[in-house]
């Protein structure tokens, strides 16, 4: 089996379409449906059903993904175990976090890293999805759920807290909620469920079942700026309300903590350029603390 091949056939497999799979390997749709129609040839068997709805595996295709993947598992740890040797401080480094960490620390980590070696280029993705390690999708992730991979690595950043948020506008309009009526009466801003399913069940420990969902969101910035805007009641993390005076805090005694984990593959944890990224980012959690 081709590796080349191989690869492209694992992006249709994983994301269901030609197109799709194109983007993510940032190569043209013709490439990557001539790249299939290769593998397919090479194994006399047909790895898809192309269906409205997208490509949908054979049973030949679940069996040749068993094997395409243990090829690109053996493939990434060789990458990984030569950049584990690679001792230069220079190069790219994959970074993954969502979007308000990135915006409250880790720019200011990629600061310093450019002050004391400009040779390292960051590669900054920001979204709530749990970027793939063992995969390379990242270097570099800062989570906020402890890994239980024995192959990552890991170091607590910090423990925050959110708290309950909304602008004076909407208050004065609407009032404050009380507690035990699980927000009746109140418009509620969060997360779509898509993306952190059972989100919005609770706020900071009061059930949401009487309010209503005004705004659904895949942004942690985006929802501060609902909320800022009068959309609604929202959980924002209560190290950033600061910086948005039109925010008041509602209920102060309730707040609901999470930490935030610096993890990496272990055999990334001698690559120097990735140490450098890694130790700058433990220095700006460090001095927030």
């Amino acid at each position: 089996m081709d590796w080349d091949n191989a690869r492209i056939f694992l992006a249709i497999y994983r994301i269901g379409t030609l197109r799709g799979a194109a983007a993510l390997l940032q190569i043209d749709q013709a490439t990557a449906g001539r790249r299939l129609a290769a593998l397919e040839a090479s194994l006399d068997a047909r790895l898809f059903l192309r269906t409205p709805g997208g490509y949908v595996p054979t049973a030949a295709g679940e069996l040749a993904f068993a094997a395409a993947e243990r090829m690109e598992q053996a493939a990434d740890q060789l990458q990984r175990q030569m950049q584990g040797l690679d001792h230069r401080l220079s190069g790219a480094v994959r970074v993954a976090t969502s979007e308000t960490v990135a915006r409250y620390f880790v720019m200011e980590a990629v600061r310093r890293v450019h002050v004391q070696h400009p040779d390292i280029r960051v590669t900054l993705s920001t979204a709530i999805q749990l970027s793939n390690l063992t995969r390379r999708e990242a270097d570099l992730a800062i989570r906020n759920l402890r890994p239980d991979n024995p192959d990552l690595i890991y170091r607590h950043l910090a423990r925050k807290e959110v708290g309950l948020y909304a602008s004076r506008a909407y208050l004065e309009a609407h009032g404050e909620p009380r507690l035990g009526t699980a927000f009746a009466g109140h418009t509620l801003v969060t997360y779509q469920q898509s993306v952190l399913p059972g989100w919005s069940d609770m706020f900071c420990g009061e059930p949401t079942g009487n309010g209503r969902i005004g705004l659904e969101l895949n942004s942690g910035l985006m929802i501060i700026e609902a909320v800022v805007a009068g959309l609604g009641i929202g959980e924002l993390p209560t190290h950033m309300a600061p910086d948005y005076p039109d925010l008041v805090r509602i209920w102060p005694s309730r707040s609901e903590p999470y930490d935030l984990w610096l993890v990496m593959h272990g055999d990334l944890n001698r690559t120097a350029r990735v140490r450098a990224v890694a130790d700058a980012i433990v220095e700006v959690f460090e001095e927030g603390k």
